[in-house]
């Protein structure tokens, strides 16, 4: 039997981001899962109305029902937000192992860049945003997760972007005052092997926020990514990438 990749995707995303991956996976003899979370990719109509209250938990409990529905353990691979949810199900020993790109900081995890305390900043100016959701602003993701594509690409890939959960932005910055705890992570339960992997023009999840991600799991290989951004699934020489992550995987 193939083994499974079940990809968890990010902010505004869908499983559309994972298409150069998949292909160099299924290339590989992998057999892959590109799920999309509530309310985005093919879900985002009405995104505004489906993701209002919707938190980490409620994507967790998506992506737990899926994988442990699969008739073995999958390898998880989560990007940016969706890392801290493939953290998450490995801590419930729901992983053969763990892939983490560019990888939004789990709880307990302070910004180490000015632009992550600008991002969050940004999003305190827009009062109580954790009541409702909101769709991306083109200028801002060209800026801080686009920005190592090209304009045309840029343009095309924000338009497959659809609106987030203020909730789940809410619990992913401030944490500390997050009383549900969203994205805390056991790492001390992930027992199985982990990789993790960040480009060198974040300007997202800089490297040593990334590198934090990291340190909780002695032992683990760490790749910075030179010339990539956070969207570097998608970026050029995504598939170089992923032919690396098969690599790892074995």
């Amino acid at each position: 039997m193939a083994e499974t990749i079940v990809m968890v995707h990010g902010v505004n995303c869908g499983g559309w981001c994972f298409e150069p991956f998949r292909a160099v996976f299924e290339a590989r003899g992998f057999e892959c899962l590109t799920p999309d979370l509530i309310g985005h990719g093919a879900d985002k109509t009405d995104g505004i109305e489906k993701l209002t209250g919707v938190g980490i938990a409620d994507y967790r409990a998506q992506m737990r029902d899926l994988v442990a529905a699969l008739p073995k353990k999958p390898i998880v691979l989560g990007h940016s937000m969706g890392a801290v949810i493939a953290q998450q199900l490995a801590a419930e020993g729901l992983a053969e192992k763990l892939v983490l790109a560019s990888p939004a900081p789990r709880a307990g995890i302070l910004p180490s860049s000015d632009p992550e305390k600008q991002l969050s900043q940004d999003l305190m100016s827009l009062g109580p945003f954790w009541t409702r959701a909101f769709d991306p602003n083109f200028e801002i993701a060209c800026s801080i997760s686009l920005n190592r594509l090209p304009p045309d690409r840029q343009r095309q890939m924000f338009e497959a972007f659809g609106p987030e959960s203020g909730q789940a932005l809410f619990e992913l910055f401030f944490w500390m005052f997050d009383r549900a705890g969203a994205t805390a992570v056991d790492t001390a339960a992930v027992t199985c092997p982990v990789l993790t992997l960040s480009g060198t023009e974040d300007n997202v999840v800089p490297l040593a926020t990334a590198m934090a991600t990291a340190e909780a799991y002695l032992g683990s290989p760490f790749w910075a990514l030179e010339g990539h951004a956070h969207m570097l699934v998608v970026e050029d020489g995504a598939e170089e990438i992923a032919g690396r992550i098969a690599d790892w995987l074995g």
